[in-house]
């Protein structure tokens, strides 16, 4: 019987959304995730920033989707079977507010304990530094932890929170000006 006593970890364990985007694997905090949907139909809403991939009739309530590869500097993303929306509360100005981002495919949820999340590289991410809250292992790879809260600043998240529907839009979202119909 072995005598040694073992060692605590003396950091909290927070459990974290893994998701693809173009070619790099990323993390969000469980808590802000709402939900996950599988890609359909976003409306464009004119004169919204290019970053907006659109807009979605989530249950009623307009939510606007960001294109993080457009966000990041990048050309939009590619639909694939595997795109997903995920739906995230983020704050904006001290509210809380909902805003999807298009994802290439979810993976799978972590838990990360304080101690194995490492300060984010000062280069090599499609993400400014100042947008992540540091990288973990994931396997042979890492995972670029995002602070959502940063990605999507308070005078992105305002924009994109403003979006709404042109008011001739059907109120399910049927409008001529959408994509992901064509399945």
């Amino acid at each position: 019987m072995d005598s040694r006593t073992p060692v605590e970890p003396t950091g909290t364990v927070a459990q974290y959304l893994t998701f693809s985007l173009l070619g790099e694997e990323y993390a969000v905090g469980l808590l802000k995730v709402r939900e996950i949907l599988e890609y359909d139909t976003v409306t464009r809403v004119p004169k919204s920033p290019t970053w907006v991939r659109g807009a979605i009739n989530l249950r009623g309530r307009v939510v606007p989707v960001v294109d993080l590869a457009v966000r990041f500097g990048q050309k939009p993303q590619e639909i694939s079977r595997r795109s997903c929306i995920v739906i995230l509360d983020v704050v904006v100005d001290g509210e809380a507010t909902v805003i999807g981002i298009l994802v290439d495919s979810v993976s799978q949820v972590i838990d990360l304990r304080d101690e194995e999340i490492e300060p984010a590289p000062a280069f090599g991410t499609k993400a400014r530094v100042e947008e992540l809250v540091g990288v973990a292992p994931l396997g042979k790879k890492f995972a670029l932890i995002l602070d959502v809260d940063r990605v999507l600043s308070s005078s992105d998240a305002a924009v994109a929170a403003s979006v709404s529907l042109p008011s001739a839009e059907a109120p399910a979202g049927e409008g001529v000006a959408t994509e992901g119909n064509e399945r």
